[in-house]
Order: C-alpha cells, then sequence, then structure tokens
C-alpha cells in the first residue's frame, strides 16, 4: 500500500474537473425531482392518482423501478431509478481508467518502479472512487429541494446511490484484472451492468425475486421515504468487499500490463490495416457493434411502452402535459416516443463522443506517431476515426429506430406504417449527436487536454434534458442544449432550419478540430 496517498493525489490533480462536475451534477437531480413532484400534485390525492396510474404501470417500473409509496419522497426515491446506473457506469469507468488504462500507457510501469506498493493503484483508484460516491450521497441528502422531505429518508437515498457506484467500482477492478486492454475492461464491466439493468427492469414491475438478483435494484428496495431498510445497504457493500478482494488477489497473479483471460491476436501478416481508415475500423468496430445491439434491444423492449404510457397518461392531465412539452403536441403514444428518442440520442451521444476521443486515447498511448511516421497524413488519419465518430451513430440510431418502429408498430396494429416514421424521427436526432461529436473534434484538436470536457457538456445537456421543461426553465437557458432544437418525431412538423443550422455547427466544430490537429503539437 506505499505511496497510495500519492496516488490518490495524483488523481485527484488529473480529475479535478471532470470528478467534481459529475458529482454536483448529479446531486441536483434527486433535488429537482421532488420539487417538481411537490409542485405538480401538492395534495394527497393527486399524488396517490399519480401513484396508482402513471408511476405503477408495469412500463414505467420497467424503465425507473419500483414505487413504495405516494408521497413526495417516495415519488422522488422512484424517479431516480436510472441515477443508479448512471452512477454504477460512472464508478467503473474511473476505476479503469486509473488503473488498466493507466497500465496500457505505460504509465503504471513508471511508477511502480518507484517507492510504490503493488497494490497502491488499485487502493488509490477504489479511495477516490468510493469518495466521490459517498460525496454525492452526502450531497443528495443535504440539497434542499423545496418540499419537507423527511431527513433520514433523504440520508437513505443518496446513501443507497452511493454504495451502488461503490459496488461497481468493484466491478470495474475486477475487469481491470481479467483483460489485457482497457477497452475489453470496459466492456466486460459495462456488460455486467447491462445484465444487472436488465434483471432490475425484468423483476420490478412484477415484485419477483430476480429484481434481488441485481445490484442496480438493492438501492431502491431499501425504500427510501417508504419504510427504509437501511439493512439492504450491506448488500452493496458486501459486494464491493467481495470483488475487490479477488481483485487484489488477480493483482499479484499477473504481470504488469497483461491480463488473465488470454488476448486475442491477430493474424502474424495482414493487409487488413493498410489504410487509415482500415486501422479505425478495426479500432471502431467492436464499439459500433455493441452500441448498435445495445440500442437494438432497448428498441424492441421500450417500443411497446409507449401504448401503455398512453394508458396510463390519458387520466393525468399534467402529466399529458409534461409529456407534451418533451416530446411535442402529438398525441401522447407519439409524444412518448419523441421523448423516448430524446432521451436516448443523449446516450447515443455518449457513443459518438466515445468515438471521437479514441483518437486521444491513440495520442496519449503513443500509438499516433508510428502510424503518421508513415506516408500517413494527419488530417487523413483524424478523418478516418471521425468517419466513424458520424457514421456510427448514425447506424445505431437507425437500428434503434427500426427496433422502435417494429415494437410500437406491433402495439398500434401497423407496424408497417409506424416504421418510417419512428425511423425518420430516430435519424433527425443524428444533427445535435454530431454536435457533441465535433465538439470532441475540436477539443482534440485546439485543446487536447481538455478533451474530456465533452463529457462534461454531455452531462450538462442531460441535466436540462431531465429537468428543464418540467421545470419550466426560461428559454435562453433551453436553448443552451443542441437536443432542444431537434424537431419532436413523430406526430410534430419537421423544419429544415433547426435540422440544417445544427448540422452546420457541427461540420464547423470538426473542420476547426482538423485544422488544430494540423498544426498542433503530437501528445
Amino acid at each position: 500500500m506505499t505511496g497510495s496517498w500519492q496516488l490518490i493525489r495524483l488523481i485527484l490533480r488529473r480529475d479535478r474537473i471532470i470528478l467534481p462536475l459529475w458529482v454536483l451534477i448529479l446531486c441536483a437531480l434527486p433535488a429537482s425531482y421532488a420539487a417538481s413532484y411537490a409542485g405538480l400534485f401538492p395534495d394527497d390525492a393527486a399524488r396517490r392518482q399519480y401513484a396508482a396510474g402513471t408511476a405503477g404501470s408495469p412500463s414505467f417500473e420497467s424503465l425507473l423501478g419500483p414505487i413504495f409509496g405516494d408521497s413526495v419522497g417516495a415519488l422522488t426515491a422512484q424517479r431516480v431509478g436510472t441515477l443508479y446506473a448512471i452512477v454504477a457506469l460512472i464508478s467503473l469507468l474511473t476505476v479503469i481508467r486509473h488503473t488498466r488504462t493507466e497500465e496500457d500507457a505505460g504509465r503504471r510501469e513508471l511508477i511502480a518502479a518507484t517507492v510504490v506498493g503493488r497494490h497502491a493503484a488499485l487502493s488509490a483508484a477504489l479511495i477516490v472512487t468510493a469518495a466521490a460516491n459517498l460525496l454525492l450521497g452526502l450531497l443528495i441528502a443535504v440539497t434542499p429541494t423545496g418540499s419537507d422531505l423527511a431527513a433520514g429518508g433523504s440520508l437513505l437515498l443518496g446513501l443507497s446511490i452511493a454504495v451502488t457506484g461503490i459496488a461497481f467500482a468493484g466491478v470495474g477492478a475486477l475487469a481491470a484484472q481479467l483483460t489485457e486492454n482497457a477497452g475489453p475492461a470496459r466492456g466486460l464491466a459495462i456488460l455486467v451492468l447491462g445484465v444487472a439493468f436488465l434483471l432490475r427492469a425484468a423483476g420490478d414491475p412484477t415484485g419477483s425475486w430476480v429484481s434481488w438478483l441485481s445490484p442496480v435494484a438493492w438501492g431502491q428496495q431499501a425504500q427510501p421515504f417508504a419504510g427504509d431498510k437501511w439493512w439492504v445497504l450491506a448488500l452493496p457493500l458486501a459486494l464491493f468487499a467481495l470483488l475487490a478482494g479477488a481483485a487484489y488477489m488477480l493483482s499479484v497473479r499477473r504481470d504488469v500490463g497483461a491480463g488473465l483471460l488470454p488476448a486475442r491476436l491477430g493474424p502474424a501478416g495482414s493487409t487488413r490495416l493498410a489504410s487509415p481508415l482500415a486501422l479505425a475500423w478495426r479500432l471502431q468496430r467492436g464499439l459500433l457493434i455493441g452500441w448498435s445491439v445495445g440500442l437494438g434491444v432497448a428498441g424492441l423492449a421500450l417500443g411497446g411502452t409507449a401504448t401503455a404510457a398512453m394508458d396510463a397518461l390519458a387520466d393525468n392531465p399534467e402529466m399529458a402535459d409534461i409529456m407534451a412539452r418533451l416530446g411535442g403536441t402529438a398525441s401522447l403514444a407519439d409524444a412518448f416516443v419523441s421523448g423516448l428518442l430524446g432521451i436516448l440520442a443523449i446516450a447515443v451521444s455518449a457513443y459518438g463522443i466515445q468515438a471521437a476521443l479514441r483518437m486521444r486515447a491513440e495520442e496519449t498511448g503513443l500509438r499516433t506517431e508510428p502510424v503518421l511516421a508513415t506516408s500517413v497524413g494527419r488530417v487523413s488519419w483524424a478523418l478516418s476515426h471521425v468517419v466513424f465518430a458520424i457514421i456510427g451513430p448514425a447506424l445505431a440510431l437507425l437500428v434503434l429506430g427500426l427496433t422502435l418502429g417494429i415494437s410500437y408498430g406491433a402495439g398500434l396494429g401497423d407496424v408497417g406504417g409506424q416504421i418510417p416514421r419512428v425511423v425518420g424521427a430516430a435519424l433527425v436526432q443524428l444533427p445535435a449527436v454530431a454536435v457533441l461529436t465535433g465538439l470532441s473534434v475540436a477539443l482534440f484538436g485546439l485543446l487536447p487536454r481538455l478533451s474530456t470536457l465533452a463529457w462534461g457538456a454531455l452531462a450538462a445537456f442531460l441535466l436540462l434534458g431531465q429537468v428543464g421543461a418540467i421545470l419550466r426553465l426560461d428559454p435562453v437557458v433551453l436553448d443552451l442544449s443542441p437536443y432542444t432544437h431537434t424537431p419532436h418525431l413523430p406526430g410534430g412538423t419537421l423544419t429544415a432550419t433547426p435540422v440544417l443550422a445544427l448540422s452546420a455547427i457541427a461540420a464547423l466544430l470538426i473542420l476547426a478540430g482538423l485544422y488544430g490537429f494540423r498544426r498542433r503539437d503530437i501528445g
């Protein structure tokens, strides 16, 4: 453990922007949800009707989790259901970034040559991630909401989110020991998170024991504001202890830079990587396939909820008004699909950012210079990755629109008529997604050390999209998000002006990034 404190300081120095950013943004979400519920449903009868209808429908419980009461606190505890998965994702990625990614870059070996213990790097990553989660939980507990929430329930809600993130920090630590590179480690850890989310989505609507198999579900099973089962918090902490202990044991059984699972080696001689585009395809294909499959499954699973949501919202004019503002002025089912596509478009933007920032990973991993030492030019190398950062999200949106249209059309009995409508509604999200991709490319080319700010922009737009329309924020603030300008389809009116404007902004950002990369030093 020698040297852990120095490595903790190093991690805090490197993450001095992104770490406080995601903590502050995420801690504001529960407070905003509580304030909106208190304003929309000021009396017990209104909240009881909402809980029995919309919030208690199987469709919403699959997406958000179970509801255990009709108080403002209980409604808020269900509404933050997706926050458990978001915190889990951030936690596992943070641990992998400061463990396996450091080994890939060769920095772990250099640090290990100093007076640093074998377990110092893993310990530092786990301590920082756990501390960030605990800070998030405490901020959630003390952030004012404008409504009188029980202090015990607020603290339990914050800690349940925090321990979920800590548990998945253990998942990231174990995945970092099993694989030889950071990419497979992230893929393995995210696969575990996806399976956990699907188990929760399958078990919560029926109250099945299947939910108890999912670490994502344990936090909500603590029932903040509706029973306060504090003992449930021991489950994710026990899982973290088990996974972290296994990670420590496995770390001494492997060499630095190696993994316990065998790596898949390519052929000794091959012409498949003879061009920058072919190399980019080799590096980006796993990401493209994974996101496309994941969004396809999400489209099939969520498309059928639109008709159920229409029935649930029909008797609740307040929620119908919210969905109309989120998804447009079309029918409730179309508005639900439009709002759903708006949320999933933000997820697709995360894919675009990830694909674009692969260039920065290649650069910091010292793999760019050998390529550019050949006849390959800087712009052609960068463009090969930009192609996949634009075409990849387009293909993912196409798959999402196709599967969502099939399941949505099946619920309405009109598959043939709904597929083109939903596919078009999905593809119209691409210009807004491209703006985030363009921002990532611009930061990479002009301010490479600040490339991670693209994730901060995505988090800010996510916050505006989640609470902006509900809280009736000033239009000037809402207009900062590119997703605000996306036409509300299906059911709305397609206007060319915002689509062309967003496309032009994305193109200018990409050109600026390519220009900056062409002129700056590598590294």
